[in-house]
């Protein structure tokens, strides 16, 4: 998650919201990203996919089965939906979000009975520097 965190960093230096996400399989990092959607004009380009795309494509293969992903915010369903599809084992988050998130929050895509695949879900980890990171810049951005 300290790597994910970072990754945030990232997308606030370059005007992104601030989420960061990892992709790990078997200890190793095969995946990572941040928030890009502003700056590459695609509404998918979200920490999760950017980490998903870079994992699949280490891997040779769309299926990440046995892998975590560690995301600083909870996932929205776009993600949630990716991560199922990949058939990531564990889904791991910092914040999360009342509004959109989709392991709780706002809704539970994970816990759609008729899906053939549930990942493990843990939130938490790291909550409150990743939330507070998320509240520094949206407070930056209505001065």
């Amino acid at each position: 998650m300290r790597r994910a965190l970072a990754l945030a960093a990232e997308a606030e230096r370059a005007g992104e919201v601030p989420v960061g996400a990892v992709v790990v399989l078997d200890g190793v990092v095969i995946g990572e990203g941040w928030n890009r959607p502003i700056s590459t004009r695609d509404p998918s380009a979200h920490a999760e996919m950017v980490a998903l795309r870079a994992a699949a494509a280490h891997v040779g293969n769309y299926r990440l089965t046995g892998s975590t992903l560690y995301a600083t915010l909870e996932p929205c369903p776009m993600c949630a939906g990716a991560m199922v599809h990949a058939r990531v084992a564990r889904v791991v988050y910092g914040a999360r979000d009342p509004i959109a998130g989709a392991a709780g929050g706002a809704m539970d895509v994970f816990g759609v009975p008729t899906l053939n695949h549930h990942p493990v879900v843990e939130s938490g980890l790291l909550a409150e520097e990743a939330s507070q990171c998320l509240k520094a810049f949206f407070r930056s951005r209505r001065c």
